[in-house]
């Protein structure tokens, strides 16, 4: 399992409040997965296949436990990826898990835990407005993956 420095993690959490230079700061500092991360979370098969081929399974654990799969958040637990773990609980509105982070001195991971929530939000939002209702149903590219 990959450690990722204080500094790494709030850079991710920039670029999911859509800042290019951490975005760019990720891939040039070899942190590819965490960009993958972020787009297998908002549902791009070929970011979470690009995590899973790389053996990034942490990652695409927390990816799934985000979406309440529940061997995905045993896997985080079994291989002591309670960071991962507890985040992906977080970004699920577990207060305990958010208290969990703080008092463990992951209070960053919160930080991430909230950007990718807001992220999830406004995904739902933009595709329930008429306009993204309309975007989704012309999207024939995406019909026929």
């Amino acid at each position: 399992m990959k450690h990722y420095s204080t500094h790494a993690i709030d850079q991710f959490t920039k670029y999911a409040l859509k800042d290019t230079a951490a975005f760019n700061w990720l891939i040039n500092n070899d942190h590819r997965e965490l960009v993958a991360t972020f787009d297998a979370i908002r549902d791009d098969k070929k970011s979470f296949k690009y995590l899973m081929d790389n053996k990034h399974f942490v990652l695409a654990a927390f990816v799934n436990a985000i979406w309440d799969d529940s061997k995905a958040f045993q896997f985080l637990m079994k291989v002591k990826a309670f960071q991962w773990a507890a985040c992906a609980n977080t970004i699920n509105g577990d207060d305990k898990a958010e208290e969990f982070l703080k008092k463990s001195g992951y209070g960053h991971y919160v930080l991430l835990a909230h950007a990718i929530q807001m992220m999830i939000h406004e995904d739902g939002d933009r595709n329930i407005s008429p306009v993204g209702v309309m975007k989704n149903l012309f999207n024939f590219k995406k019909a026929f993956e």
